[in-house]
């Protein structure tokens, strides 16, 4: 049965049957059990490739979940005292920096609402991409991806938020909007020395002192910049074939991201730099720390994967007996369909669709 896809990503604009593939069933005896990774390696794009992406559902969270997770237990406890150290940043007060009667003519904007609410923020820029994750696992069946793209995604975002924070109460720089949080009846006062005397609510003025760096536009490009990254290893965006629609999947994500740091200035809630410089924090590249380059032509893969069918490789060669991805020829030529799109059969369904019509 055909399938729109590109080539390397299933059926999402631009996604590979590489993904789509799950294999054909692999039996968990330690005689006759055959891991993917026991191919050795070949040229990305070729119908040996593809065969390669199908073995891939030999390493399953049931089959290999708990392995990966305790060979990155010390990462997991990380993370846990990141999300420890977040909770602290987020008690603590800021550094309540003078304010002078002079300094209030940038700092006088009116006192709005969020467009973007602080609820939202973990949804889409955690929960979505997570989201995806899972859908391209249960397409691809690939443990090491899943496992690798779920830690890089909450390492991306926890150590952006720590970043952020910490920053946000060593500065201490007031909003746009100070002077209505700190004088909501709008009469100023000031102490001897010219510092103001706020007379508002206290966790809005202590907000208010909360300025730069931006929270939302640092979360914002550290979930969706990673989700970018890793929607463009999947459908080889800069494989130097110019398809232009792969580049429009890779700019969606961080589109969003920019609209909502501009949210934060039209809000009143930020100032230019403040948003500029979340956006740059929030493009900590913790991905390339689980994912070769996007660029690269193992981009569609993390690391581990490689280093799993590298070691089987030599063990096989050690042995004297690598195994063979089976061949399987379409009978088709290889078509870069349009603008990168491509009419593409699935060995597996095909071999279902023989078994159903008595033909297998």
């Amino acid at each position: 049965m055909a399938r729109f896809s590109f080539p390397c990503f299933p059926n999402f604009g631009g996604f590979n049957q590489a993904v789509t593939n799950r294999g054909p069933e692999i039996s968990e005896t330690a005689d006759n059990w055959v891991s993917p990774s026991d191919i050795p390696l070949i040229e990305p794009n070729s119908k040996e490739h593809r065969m390669r992406e199908a073995q891939l559902g030999g390493h399953t969270v049931r089959s290999h979940g708990m392995t990966v997770a305790r060979t990155h237990m010390h990462d997991w406890i990380i993370l846990v005292l990141l999300i420890i150290l977040e909770c602290v940043l987020l008690i603590i007060h800021p550094f309540y920096r003078f304010v002078g009667k002079d300094m209030m003519t940038d700092l006088s904007y009116p006192l709005k609402s969020n467009t973007v609410p602080i609820w939202s923020v973990p949804v889409y820029a955690m929960l979505l991409p997570l989201v995806i994750f899972i859908f391209i696992y249960f397409r691809r069946r690939d443990v090491y991806d899943l496992h690798h793209a779920v830690l890089g995604l909450l390492y991306s975002v926890l150590v952006t938020a720590v970043l952020t924070d910490a920053i946000k109460n060593a500065v201490g720089r007031p909003r746009p909007d100070f002077f209505w949080r700190c004088f909501p009846d709008g009469k100023a006062l000031y102490d001897s020395l010219g510092d103001v005397i706020c007379h508002g609510d206290k966790s809005v003025i202590r907000e208010g002192h909360k300025s730069f760096p931006s929270g939302h536009t640092s979360w914002s490009f550290a979930g969706l910049g990673f989700l970018s990254l890793y929607l463009s290893g999947k459908i080889q965006a800069f494989d130097g074939k110019g398809h232009v629609a792969k580049l429009c999947i890779v700019i969606l994500p961080l589109l969003f991201a920019a609209l909502v740091g501009i949210s934060r200035v039209d809000d009143y809630w930020h100032h230019w730099q403040d948003v500029f410089a979340g956006g740059l924090l929030g493009l900590v590249i913790c991905y390339l720390q689980f994912f070769p380059p996007p660029y690269h032509t193992e981009g569609w893969g993390p690391y581990a994967y490689f280093q799993v069918l590298e070691a089987a490789r030599a063990q096989g060669t050690a042995n004297g007996a690598v195994q063979q991805p089976p061949q399987v020829d379409n009978g088709e030529e290889e078509d870069g369909g349009f603008m990168g799109l491509h009419l593409v059969d699935n060995p597996t369904v095909r071999r279902e669709e023989d078994v159903e019509t008595g033909r297998g």
